[in-house]
């Protein structure tokens, strides 16, 4: 598969009274066409603040995007200014977001076929007529059930799952190259979100798009990705394909998660304590204080980079890394 995206050393700090927030620090990941890879990790922990500044969409001020490339199809997106033409053309076109609460991301004021159509009309030139043939098609194929009617109500007349679908079709309307879903079913309870699921997956396979999948529950990500970028503190901590985490968890973050999972009949084991503040963050490893393998050089060393584990498997754990566990 040919690389769509490769972001290389990104870092997104925000200046507050208490100093400043790494949110995001010096990450670096790829996506290839037609791929999903998937960004796992608790709350807090920079996923959602990663995927919004690839898409250009940190607010400034507070935050702003101090160093590193995001590569999307030969071009560095950060070459563009937030508000350029230029990016506007790709968010939308080429690559689409689908955010956490649907209600805060539609118009309460205008329905959704104007919102639906607008999104044609400004990015491929579509003429009206036709841009509302497309987005019924598109809300029938997400199933919302009598689509030539409901295209015409307004946000709030929809459930939260049926929000998310019109979302979903809002995305997939001109056929982007790549969909960030960033928490798409946070907000549902398990049943919508399980068809919700297997509606997104159904239709990034349809039309062969790369899909971002950003979400703290790692059974979501067992039965849909291909590869996983597990984030903690603001870094990735360990990459893989599923099979290769899943089998071999090389970095403590990513085996206390696998240890959240409810298993049938076994107790959960929970992660002791709590994330480290991103205020004026040291550059020692941030899971020190939280993991039953620590040694003291975890507090007086830097952070260990991604080191190769094997094959595609990477992890920033010296001292599993080493052996020392």
């Amino acid at each position: 598969m040919d690389r769509l995206l490769t972001v290389t050393g990104l870092s997104t700090e925000f200046r507050t009274e208490r100093g400043i927030v790494k949110a995001v620090n010096n990450i670096s990941y790829t996506v290839n066409e037609s791929e999903i890879v998937g960004l796992v990790g608790e709350s807090g922990c920079g996923k959602s603040v990663s995927q919004l500044s690839v898409m250009q969409l940190i607010p400034n001020p507070p935050g702003r995007i101090v160093a590193g490339s995001v590569d999307f199809d030969g071009t560095d997106l950060l070459q563009y200014k937030r508000e350029s033409n230029e990016m506007c053309a790709i968010r939308g076109r080429y690559i689409s977001m689908i955010f956490q609460e649907p209600m805060t991301s539609l118009n309460p004021a205008l329905t959704i076929c104007r919102q639906m159509t607008e999104v044609m009309i400004e990015h491929l030139g579509t003429e009206y007529k036709e841009a509302r043939e497309k987005s019924i098609d598109m809300l029938d194929q997400v199933g919302i059930p009598d689509a030539a009617k409901r295209i015409d109500d307004y946000p709030h007349q929809f459930s939260g799952g049926m929000r998310q679908r019109v979302m979903v079709a809002m995305a997939m309307l001109c056929n982007p190259k790549m969909i960030i879903a960033d928490e798409a079913t946070t907000a549902l309870d398990a049943t919508i979100q399980a068809q919700l699921l297997e509606l997104l997956y159904g239709m990034v396979d349809k039309y062969k798009t790369a899909l971002v999948m950003v979400t703290h529950n790692l059974g979501v990500v067992a039965r849909y990705v291909n590869r996983i970028n597990v984030m903690y503190a603001g870094s990735i901590v360990e990459s893989g394909t599923v099979n290769e985490i899943w089998a071999n968890p090389m970095h403590p973050y990513t085996e206390g998660l696998l240890s959240c999972v409810p298993r049938l009949g076994e107790k959960l084991v929970p992660i002791k304590g709590m994330p480290p503040s991103l205020v004026n963050r040291p550059d020692t490893c941030p899971f020190a204080a939280r993991c039953r393998y620590r040694q003291k050089q975890c507090f007086e060393q830097p952070v260990s980079e991604l080191t190769l584990v094997e094959g595609t498997h990477y992890s920033a754990c010296a001292v599993k890394l080493e052996g020392k566990v």
